[in-house]
């Protein structure tokens, strides 16, 4: 079964990860790479991406056909997806397993989901 394994990030997290040393910087994107590493020898790794600052998101909204964009950021976003995983896993267990592997876990801020099947 496939799941999603979110990493959040809030403001507050963003300038802690802002004020960190390269050295730590470069420990946090080791983690990640050992961990797409060992997904990928696995079978497990479907996709993994880290997405781009909030700020260059755009909300789109279509209203009696017509299509208008929103620049981010939006100020009512507490927290934002920051990057992801999608794995394919036997079972719930196994992606929170490897879910609990990445840094940002150790701060509460991962998330895992399974994915629907839709017909």
């Amino acid at each position: 079964m496939k799941y999603m394994i979110m990493i959040q990030m809030n403001p507050s997290l963003r300038k802690f990860w802002e004020d960190m040393s390269e050295a730590d910087q470069a420990a946090g994107y080791q983690a990640h790479n050992e961990l797409t590493g060992k997904l990928a020898a696995s079978g497990e790794l479907v996709a993994s991406e880290a997405l781009a600052d909030v700020s260059l998101s755009k909300r789109v909204a279509v209203t009696d056909g017509v299509v208008t964009t929103t620049d981010g950021p939006f100020a009512e976003a507490k927290e934002y997806l920051a990057g992801f995983y999608l794995v394919d896993c036997e079972n719930i267990d196994r992606a929170i397993e490897h879910a609990a592997k990445l840094p940002e876990a150790e701060l509460g801020m991962i998330e895992v989901r399974p994915v629907l099947d839709l017909p």
